[in-house]
C-alpha cells in the first residue's frame, strides 16, 4: 500500500536528494506496517522522532509500535527542537 513519509528539519537529510525539496517520499509498505517499523525501516533514529503525526493527528510514543498505517496515510516526523 502507498503511504507518504514527511521528514522535517534535520531529518530531511535522511530523504533521497530528489525528495528533499518537498520533504516528502512516497513509499510502498505492507498493510500491517506499524509507525515504529516504518521509522526503523527508513533509518530515522527513534530518539529523533520527537513529534509524530499521522494525517495531522499526534501519535504518542507509547502507541507507535502498535499503530498500523493505512493506505494513503501521511506520516510526518519532526526532531526535537532546541532554542532560546
Amino acid at each position: 500500500m502507498r503511504v507518504v513519509l514527511k521528514l522535517f528539519a534535520s531529518l530531511s537529510d535522511l530523504l533521497p536528494p530528489q525528495a528533499r525539496a518537498s520533504n516528502a517520499l512516497e513509499l510502498d509498505v505492507d498493510p500491517a506496517t506499524t509507525i515504529a517499523e516504518l521509522i526503523a525501516q527508513q533509518r530515522v533514529p527513534e530518539k529523533s522522532a520527537h513529534l509524530v503525526l499521522v494525517n495531522g493527528q499526534f501519535v504518542p510514543p507509547e502507541t507507535r509500535a502498535t499503530r498500523t498505517l493505512c493506505a494513503n496515510d501521511e506520516l510526518a516526523i519532526w526532531p526535537p527542537v532546541a532554542g532560546g
